[in-house]
């Protein structure tokens, strides 16, 4: 294994606590992230979109094309499961609109790009999962501005149309130009170590959000912690139950519904934070419950797929096929 890929796979390993650290220094020193605002962050959220496109090549498409009911199905649940959960706990907590704004937004996104990992960990369907965050992210322009519009088109004063025009530009042209990269350069052995150093570069890309929401509103976390760590915890949960359950009602195997229940449940925070940050910039509130929920998901994410590796094991199971190699 080159230098490069190990140190990807450490920085994924431990994503959670780099991202814990850049928020506590962003809160002591905001200087360190004062950066990461306007065109600053807009780079940054690139970078974190290119990496995923980057792991995309001519099989991961054709596995679109080989089981597109699969992930329709998948892409159906994750995006109607996530944004009803939002405002339903929402609702249900009576929590304040900045609250119930950053849990929609997380709602509102696409797969986390954390989940293809957390799959293998699980022992699900790991090309079945890449299928899933291609599809759900290429969605995510219109998914996540309509799915905003709708659920709180008539309490939060937003520009639908300037966020879709964002979205393009920051998620999916990203997306694809390091697709086609992967593409055309990917037998490259220079190329072959870009990919295996972009977890790395989407980690701390993650921090950089993550801290520069710290910098500017760490001050009021202790204002609303307790019920917006609630609330994130029952929201990521509930996709982690409905997701698994609503792929047993279609039939799937055990391996695609562990598959869809840690697309279901892992949501790609960073990319609401930076949404959050851009759009609704007087909204702390919003801002620092979209930066909590990349933490707690990443955590949650790894803790669930180990559980389930480890259920299969008390279960005296080997590892299952699908699991073998990471797509």
């Amino acid at each position: 294994m080159s230098i490069f890929a190990t140190i990807g796979q450490q920085a994924t390993k431990f994503t959670a606590a780099i991202i814990i650290l850049a928020a506590i220094i962003g809160m002591i020193n905001p200087m360190t992230f004062s950066w990461v605002a306007g065109t600053a962050q807009m780079l940054v959220l690139g970078v974190i979109m290119l990496g995923i496109g980057i792991t995309l090549g001519t099989k991961d498409y054709k596995i679109l094309a080989q089981r597109p009911l699969d992930i329709l199905a998948g892409a159906t649940i994750q995006y109607t499961v996530m944004p009803l959960l939002a405002i339903g706990i929402g609702r249900m907590l009576n929590l304040s609109d900045g609250l119930i704004l950053g849990l929609v937004l997380v709602g509102s996104c696409p797969g986390g790009v954390s989940s293809n990992i957390m799959t293998y960990l699980a022992r699900g369907d790991v090309a079945f999962s890449v299928g899933m965050t291609t599809v759900s992210t290429l969605l995510a322009p219109v998914m996540t501005p309509l799915w905003l519009m709708v659920l709180l088109g008539e309490t939060v004063d937003m520009d639908a149309w300037g966020m879709f025009k964002f979205m393009l530009l920051v998620t999916l042209f990203p997306v694809l130009l390091g697709s086609f990269s992967n593409m055309a350069f990917g037998s490259k052995g220079w190329f072959e170590k870009i990919k295996d150093i972009m977890p790395a570069v989407a980690v701390l890309a993650f921090a950089c959000i993550v801290g520069g929401v710290a910098a500017v509103h760490g001050h009021r976390f202790a204002e609303s912690a307790l019920v917006m760590v609630i609330a994130i915890a029952l929201h990521n949960a509930g996709g982690y139950v409905l997701g698994f359950y609503a792929a047993q009602v279609v039939g799937m195997s055990t391996a695609k519904k562990r598959t869809v229940a840690i697309e279901t449940g892992v949501q790609n925070a960073g990319l609401a934070t930076g949404l959050s940050a851009k759009f609704f910039p007087a909204n702390a509130e919003s801002a620092i419950a979209t930066a909590v929920a990349v933490v707690w998901h990443s955590v949650s994410g790894t803790i669930l797929g180990n559980g389930f590796a480890w259920w299969d094991v008390k279960q005296g199971k080997g590892e299952s096929n699908a699991a073998k190699k990471l797509s």
